[in-house]
C-alpha cells in the first residue's frame, strides 16, 4: 500500500529515490507522471498514486511527454511472487508469450494456476496479463519514437505489433494521438545517426551508481572478442534469436542514466536486449535502501560510504557469464582472459564490427552440448573442466536449466549441485549474476572470509545473517575494499584451491 502523504512530500520533493517506485495520476488532466516530473506539482486532492505505470494506465492516465514513465526504473525482485511477475514480463519482451496464448498456457510456463498467475500479476502490478503485455509494448514505442529516428513502421515491429495498423489502433486508442503526432512534439529531437546505422535509448536507474566500479568489475571477467570495456564504455557483440549486432553503453551526460547504442539489425530483438541490459547493470536496485541497510553493520559502513551505490554485475546471458567463470578457475585472470579468447573463437561465430576488440559472437550451448572433450581440451583446458562445461550446455540447450533472472535461485541451486565442476561457490556466484538473487552469499570464498578477520564458512555464513535479503550487495563490498590482487590465483574453492577472489 501507498502512503499518500509520504508519496506526495516525496513528489513535491521531487526526490529521486523514489523515481519508479511509485507513479502519481492527476485527475484534473489525466496524466501520470513520475515523482521526479519537472512541471509544478499538483494540488494532493488531485493526485492518485499507483505502484506500477501499468497500474496508472489502467486507471486511463496518460503518460506525462515530460517526464516519460516508461524511462522510469523498475523495482528489483525480492520475492517469489515479484519474481513472476518478473520472469511473466521477460518472457513478454522474449516474444514467448504470443498473441494466441491464453491464460493456461501462460500459467503452465510458470508451474501455477491460471487464477494464481492473474492475483500475482495482479497484487505485484495491478493489472492484468494482457494488460500488462499491450502497456509495455506501447511504452517501449513512445521511447523509440521520442528517442530514435526509426520509422513509424520499424517502431512498430520493433515494439512487438504484428501490423502497423494494429500498432496506430492501439496508440490512438490509448493515447489520443497517432504515434507521428507523438513524434512531432517531442522536446529533445534524435541525435542523427551514426556512420554505423545506430540509434541509443536511454536506461534510467535510481542514484547513486557507481558506474566506474561496474566497469572495472566486468572489465576483469570479460570474454576477450565478445566484450570490451574501456574506462568509461562497455561494447560487446550480441546474438538474440536470429538478430545479430553490437552495442555499446556509456554513461549519459548529467542524467542518472545510461546510453545504449545499438545497430539497427537488433531493433527485432529490442524488449529483450534492453532487459537483458538492465539486468547486466543491476539497473533496478534499490541503492538507497540497500545500502541504508547494509551501512548498520560497522564492517560495511566504511565501504558505502566509500562506493554508494554499489551494484550486482549481472549477466547479458546466463551460460555464456558461467563459461566464463568455469573457465577462471584455478588460474589467473590474465590465464583466463587468454582462454576465454580462445573458447570463443574455436566455438563462436565471426561477426564484423567497427571495432577491432570485437569479432565474435559468444559460443551456444547448442553448439557446445555437441563438443567433445577432446575439442574442448585442445585449447588447454583440463579434461575434468572440458566435461563440466559439456554437462553444463547439455542441461542449458535441453531447457532443464535456465539460466536467468526470475527463476527460482533456490531450486536452479540444487539443479546446479548436480553437475560434477560446479560447487557451492560456483551456484552463488551464478546466483548472484545470472539468476539475479540478490540475497546470494559464497560463504566460503576466501576473500570474503579473509576480510572478514579470517573466519571460517560457517561464521561467515552466520555473520551474513545480518546483510539479508541483501547479501549479494555485501560481497561486492568486501571483495571491492580488498587490496588489489589483479595476478593472484582465480579459482573457486569447489577446486579445492586457497586463492580465490573473483
Amino acid at each position: 500500500m501507498i502512503d499518500h502523504n509520504a508519496a506526495y512530500l516525496a513528489l513535491t520533493a521531487r526526490d529521486v529515490r523514489f523515481d519508479g517506485v511509485f507513479f502519481v495520476g492527476v485527475i484534473s488532466t489525466g496524466i501520470y507522471c513520475r515523482p521526479i516530473c519537472p512541471v509544478k506539482p499538483p494540488r494532493q486532492e488531485n493526485c492518485r498514486f499507483f505502484n506500477s505505470a501499468e497500474a496508472a494506465e489502467q486507471a486511463s492516465f496518460r503518460p506525462c511527454l515530460r517526464c516519460r514513465p516508461e524511462l522510469a526504473p523498475g523495482n528489483a525482485p525480492v520475492d517469489n511472487a515479484r519474481r513472476v511477475a518478473e520472469l511473466l514480463i521477460q518472457r513478454l519482451d522474449e516474444g514467448l508469450i504470443t498473441e494466441r496464448a491464453n491464460m493456461q498456457d501462460i500459467a503452465t510456463q510458470f508451474a501455477i494456476s491460471p487464477r494464481q498467475l492473474r492475483r500475482i500479476v495482479q497484487q505485484e502490478l495491478g493489472v492484468s496479463p494482457f494488460a500488462l503485455k499491450q502497456t509495455r509494448r506501447l511504452l517501449l514505442a513512445k521511447q523509440l519514437l521520442s528517442e530514435t529516428r526509426l520509422s513509424v513502421t520499424e517502431v512498430a515491429f520493433a515494439s512487438g505489433f504484428s501490423s502497423l495498423r494494429r500498432f496506430n489502433d492501439v496508440f490512438n486508442s490509448r493515447y489520443r494521438m497517432p504515434p507521428s503526432r507523438l513524434r512531432q512534439q517531442r522536446h529533445n529531437p534524435a541525435p542523427a545517426l551514426t556512420t554505423h546505422d545506430t540509434s541509443c535509448l536511454q536506461l534510467c536507474y535510481r542514484p547513486p551508481y557507481d558506474w566506474p566500479a561496474m566497469l572495472e568489475f566486468l572489465r576483469l571477467r570479460a570474454l576477450n572478442s565478445v566484450e570490451w570495456v574501456e574506462d568509461d564504455s562497455y561494447a560487446r557483440t550480441v546474438r538474440l534469436g536470429p538478430y545479430q549486432g553490437w552495442i555499446k553503453v556509456t554513461h549519459a551526460k548529467g542524467k542518472p542514466a545510461l546510453q545504449v547504442e545499438f545497430t539497427h539489425s537488433l531493433t527485432g530483438a529490442l524488449p529483450t536486449l534492453l532487459r537483458r541490459l538492465r539486468n547486466l547493470f543491476d539497473l533496478n536496485a534499490h541503492p538507497m535502501l540497500i545500502d541504508g541497510w547494509l551501512q548498520q553493520d560497522p564492517r560495511l559502513s566504511a565501504s558505502i560510504r566509500q562506493n554508494p551505490g554499489l551494484r550486482v554485475p549481472g549477466a547479458f546471458d546466463g551460460f555464456e557469464m558461467t563459461i566464463r567463470a568455469i573457465l577462471g578457475q584455478q588460474i589467473t585472470v590474465k590465464a583466463a582472459t587468454t582462454l576465454g579468447g580462445r573458447f570463443a573463437v574455436a566455438f563462436g561465430e565471426h561477426i564484423e564490427t567497427p571495432f577491432p576488440a570485437l569479432s565474435q559472437l559468444a559460443p551456444l550451448a547448442e553448439r557446445m552440448a555437441m563438443a567433445t572433450v577432446d575439442d574442448i581440451a585442445a585449447l588447454g583446458i583440463v579434461s575434468a573442466r572440458a566435461r563440466c562445461i559439456i554437462a553444463l550446455a547439455q542441461a542449458c540447450a535441453s531447457g532443464k536449466l535456465i539460466l536467468e533472472g526470475g527463476t527460482d535461485p533456490e531450486g536452479m541451486i540444487r539443479q546446479l549441485l548436480l553437475i560434477p565442476g560446479i560447487g557451492p561457490w560456483t551456484t552463488q556466484y551464478i546466483a548472484m549474476r545470472a539468476l539475479r538473487w540478490p540475497d546470494a552469499f559464497p560463504a566460503s570464498d576466501i576473500a570474503v572470509r579473509k576480510n572478514l578477520g579470517g573466519v571460517s564458512t560457517r561464521e561467515a555464513e552466520a555473520l551474513s545473517h545480518a546483510w539479508q535479503p541483501w547479501r549479494s550487495y555485501a560481497v561486492l563490498h568486501i571483495w571491492k575494499n580488498l587490496p588489489a590482487r589483479d595476478e593472484q590465483v582465480t579459482c573457486e574453492p569447489d577446486a579445492a584451491s586457497p586463492e580465490r577472489h573473483d
